[in-house]
């Protein structure tokens, strides 16, 4: 298998596990065009409370291990959950409470980038 089509699957299941535990204004930012970027692709959520943004990151992390045999080279915020980062080094992971993700407008930071805006199921 390519490296594109692993980077497409290991996306789709995280949108997949954010969307299990009911993540919201789900975002993906394709950085791979954007020179010096720390990663190809970011795939930033939002969650309610601590214990949300607790629940999404592991799901991704079980959904991904699960089902992928993958694990994240980095996790950090876990401490807190106000801002947890997932790092599968070509994918990254954000999950915010939603007023830090306010407060922090990352979408502003990478306005160079191509955004997909994932609807959540109802």
């Amino acid at each position: 298998m390519n490296k594109t089509v692993e980077k497409q699957e290991l996306i789709d299941k995280i949108v997949e596990a954010i969307q299990d535990v009911k993540g919201e204004d789900i975002m993906i930012f394709d950085l791979s065009n954007i020179e010096n970027s720390v990663a190809e692709t970011f795939v930033i959520c939002s969650g309610n409370s601590n214990t949300q943004v607790s629940a999404l990151a592991g799901s991704v992390e079980k959904k991904v291990r699960n089902e992928l045999h993958d694990r994240p080279w980095h996790v950090e915020g876990t401490d807190n959950a106000m801002w947890v980062l997932v790092d599968y080094v070509t994918v990254v992971v954000h999950i915010f409470q939603k007023q830090v993700r306010e407060y922090y407008d990352i979408e502003e930071l990478w306005g160079d980038a191509k955004i997909t805006k994932i609807e959540n199921e109802i």
